[in-house]
């Protein structure tokens, strides 16, 4: 069945260019109304115009649909809440938030300022936390949303010189994983997309060949999957060049250690067992691991 918007009202942030732009493009695409959020900040977050979200805004009204500019930065909840609002007075309701924005200032951790990691942390985990908040109770009152939190293969892998993006990517998954629990009941599911896309982000470290492979738009694919109403709940998407994968935390089958005084000793004789991923599997939620820790401790003191 194709993914039909029509009806819907779409929120995406940082949508002035980049993979953004090709989200709400996307979405207005398949008929949902779009407020195309952008700070207009240059790629390390400083400075800030609306033209950018307006430029977007007309090539989705040229197109026949319907979308709305708003510069608000994601950093400032009150800006954010009257993002919402004019969006909730407009159309009557948002039932989907796209969590894009971001900013990058790479640096290894020796030589990062302070002030920077929490920049960074400020616009890409408490930005993502700020709108979520301000639509949370609408999509909870109507029964009905579709969150989708933007992670990084650097937050879930790792990646030189950006200690403080990957910490930032990385926790959208824990918030992920929490609200995706909390939401379930109302409908709204809450998922995460870890891209790999050409943009002003990556436009100095990717070949031609690679940044024409790597359009945004066939990331874009995988934000309208997660914003249609078959969406999945707390699933980490990773989407690039067309390719599409999920990413999963699990946990080893482990072993049991005890804690006697030469327990240290003992977990670094067996870190192989306890690193074998033979039967490794998923917890649905984070009391689990204890659970499966306790039965495990029984079991072996039982033996």
């Amino acid at each position: 069945m194709m993914i039909d918007l029509r009806g819907r009202v779409a929120i995406v942030t940082g949508a002035g260019g980049g993979l953004g732009r090709a989200h709400a493009l996307a979405l207005a695409t398949r008929g949902a109304k779009v407020v195309v959020n952008d700070l207009g900040g240059a790629r390390d977050g400083r400075g800030g115009a609306i033209t950018a979200a307006q430029s977007v805004v007309a090539e989705i009204e040229a197109a026949g649909g319907e979308a709305i500019a708003n510069g608000a930065s994601v950093t400032d909840f009150a800006a954010v809440e009257a993002m919402v609002a004019e969006a909730k007075a407009k159309w009557g309701r948002v039932d989907i938030l796209v969590n894009n924005a971001g900013i990058l200032r790479d640096r290894t951790f020796a030589k990062m300022e302070l002030d920077d990691f929490r920049a960074v942390l400020d616009v890409h985990l408490m930005g993502s936390v700020n709108c979520t908040k301000a639509v949370w109770d609408i999509m909870r009152e109507q029964a009905y949303g579709r969150i989708v939190m933007t992670t990084s293969s650097s937050g879930l892998y790792g990646n030189f010189g950006q200690a403080h993006y990957g910490a930032a990517k990385l926790a959208l998954v824990g918030l992920m994983n929490t609200l995706g629990l909390e939401g379930a009941r109302y409908n709204v599911r809450v998922n995460c997309l870890s891209p790999s896309a050409a943009t002003r982000m990556t436009e100095d470290v990717l070949s031609p060949e690679l940044l024409e492979l790597m359009a945004p738009a066939s990331v874009a694919v995988g934000v309208v999957a997660l914003a249609s109403e078959d969406a999945p709940n707390r699933v980490v998407l990773c989407a690039g060049a067309g390719t599409f994968e999920r990413a999963y935390v699990t946990l080893t089958q482990g072993v049991f250690i005890g804690a006697g005084a030469d327990a240290p000793e003992k977990l670094l004789a067996q870190f192989d067992r306890v690193s074998d991923r033979d039967g490794e599997w998923l917890p649905n939620d984070g009391p689990m691991q204890a659970q499966a820790e306790v039965a495990a401790a029984q079991k072996a003191l039982a033996a």
